[in-house]
């Protein structure tokens, strides 16, 4: 019998919903009805990277297919939730909806704001205000998930920290805190305090990254790239040549590196 050409979804954002629900349905997919939001864990993970790296393609077909993949994961999430009698995805939206029209009051109320900095200082004082009314005392910083990647984590931390006024005033003064970390890095020998020393040093880096309005992680992940491509090129050419690294001395090795630029 021929499928028929009828969607089985209506039109517009709700489409991937009622796809969702119809796979978590009883007669519905197997693995999907067998997911919960804990083993749904490393997908959402996953599908955010691989929206990342989309975006960095700046491609705009592959960013809307990985913004359609992440959005399946927020409807799976929303409806197990559902299932379960927790709450459903129109909650889920209203909520936010909601969160985001009070910490805009200078978009929905009479609120004047001089620019995004005080945009961003007016943000961490409603959240402020929303935890003391909810009955949690809680530092700014502790609303950064520990869960993200260390770099991201620490600029986070740093971002929260310099919203509420403690910052280093200029770049040259995060650029004399790396210096100054590395120093005392280089002249560590206990093996405990240089991998405390390697933290504070990447700490300070990240610090130095944010005054010069540098994304470190973006930073850090082109500038791996820039030295895959390079020593890939190299390696080839040594390959061509029948040797590897190892066949040759450092200051070779230096040559052949400056040679690939």
């Amino acid at each position: 019998m021929p499928e028929s050409n009828e969607k089985p979804y209506s039109p517009g954002i709700q489409a991937i919903f009622e796809v969702v629900a119809r796979l978590r349905a009883p007669d519905g997919c197997p693995w999907d009805r067998e997911q919960t939001h804990e083993s749904l864990r490393p997908y959402l993970l996953e599908e955010t990277y691989e929206l990342l790296e989309a975006i960095d393609s700046a491609d705009d077909t592959k960013i809307k297919e990985e913004l359609g993949d992440l959005l399946l994961q927020v409807a799976m999430h929303a409806e197990i939730a559902a299932q379960e009698g927790r709450f459903n995805a129109a909650e889920v939206s209203e909520g936010v909806a909601a969160k985001m029209v009070a910490r805009h009051p200078h978009v929905f109320g009479t609120t004047e704001v001089a620019d995004a900095e005080e945009v961003l200082r007016n943000w961490e004082h409603q959240k402020a205000h929303e935890a003391r009314k909810a009955g949690r005392e809680e530092s700014v910083v502790d609303r950064v998930p520990k869960t993200l990647p260390a770099l991201a984590w620490a600029l986070g931390l740093q971002k929260r920290a310099a919203r509420v006024g403690f910052d280093y005033t200029s770049p040259n003064e995060a650029a004399e805190s790396v210096a100054e970390e590395a120093r005392e890095l280089a002249s560590e020998s206990d093996p405990q305090r240089t991998f405390d020393e390697m933290g504070d040093l990447l700490f300070a880096v990240v610090s130095l990254a944010r005054k010069l309005k540098v994304n470190p992680e973006d930073a850090l992940r082109v500038a791996g790239e820039r030295f895959r491509v390079r020593f890939a090129q190299a390696e080839a050419s040594l390959r061509e040549e029948g040797r590897t690294f190892r066949d040759m001395d450092p200051q070779e090795i230096e040559r052949r590196w400056d040679q690939s630029k």
